[in-house]
């Protein structure tokens, strides 16, 4: 089934006929199903976005003919859909997966996360029970101040962290590096290092084997969440750390 027919229906414009033949697809297909409630959670964090600005009251009035104000209707959504698309491009095509090549902080997740997340003893250097030793620690070395985001509405407990190397000779920063873990023994890690050069802002993703990241830039610092997640839950938590490290 094509794109635009999954789009249709999380949008709430296809047919009673395609709404069925989707939904069927879904009860079938759990793939297509963790695809379309991606797409549904990116329609909702787009509206918490924009709908604030977009229900702003105006603060100026102008008359127009009657004979336009029709036309003006049509052309004038048209224009706030595409000045909306234009905004938000990059964002709705990154939680598509449609990502450009990653920068260091993605990289750098994908490798750490599958290097420390297995270990037993010694996934990370500084345990969760000296919590503010580590991120005085991290935030020195970053030469930033750092917070470790609270995963408990979604199961996971900090469980350390440690300090990354830089990821090449070009590029001298360090990276900090948090784990996470769940009762099952399920673990994230989440990595934050200095971005001189990249400076887009979108959520972005990319999987390697079982291995999926999310990753973003704000400011100065680049963030990626790595897990071997369903992307959909994946993504969910994301959003958890990003509210939480950008307010």
């Amino acid at each position: 089934m094509n794109e635009e027919r999954l789009h249709a229906y999380v949008d709430g414009r296809a047919s009673d006929e395609e709404r069925r033949e989707v939904e069927a697809l879904l009860a079938r297909d759990e793939d297509t199903a963790a695809r379309v409630r991606a797409y549904a959670a990116q329609n909702e964090a787009l509206h918490e976005l924009f709908d604030p600005v977009m229900l702003e009251p105006q603060t100026q009035t102008f008359r127009m003919p009657r004979s336009d104000a029709a036309s003006w209707r049509r052309w004038g959504g048209l224009a706030a859909t595409l000045l909306l698309g234009v905004a938000c491009g990059y964002g709705v095509r990154s939680w598509l997966g449609e990502s450009t090549a990653m920068p260091p902080i993605a990289h750098a997740a994908m490798y750490a996360h599958a290097a420390y997340v297995p270990e037993v003893r010694h996934p990370v250097e500084v345990g969760a029970n000296d919590q503010q030793h580590l991120v005085a620690w991290l935030s020195k070395r970053l030469s930033t101040p750092l917070r470790s985001p609270v995963l408990d509405a979604a199961g996971y407990h900090l469980l350390g962290g440690r300090l990354l190397p830089p990821t090449n000779d070009e590029d001298s920063a360090p990276i900090a590096m948090l784990m996470y873990e769940n009762a099952q023994g399920r673990r994230l890690s989440l990595l934050v290092k200095r971005e001189s050069k990249n400076r887009e802002t979108a959520f972005r993703f990319v999987e390697e084997g079982s291995t999926r990241v999310f990753y973003w830039i704000d400011g100065p610092l680049g963030y990626a969440l790595a897990g071997d997640l369903p992307r959909h839950e994946l993504q969910v938590i994301a959003r958890l750390v990003y509210r939480q490290l950008n307010p």
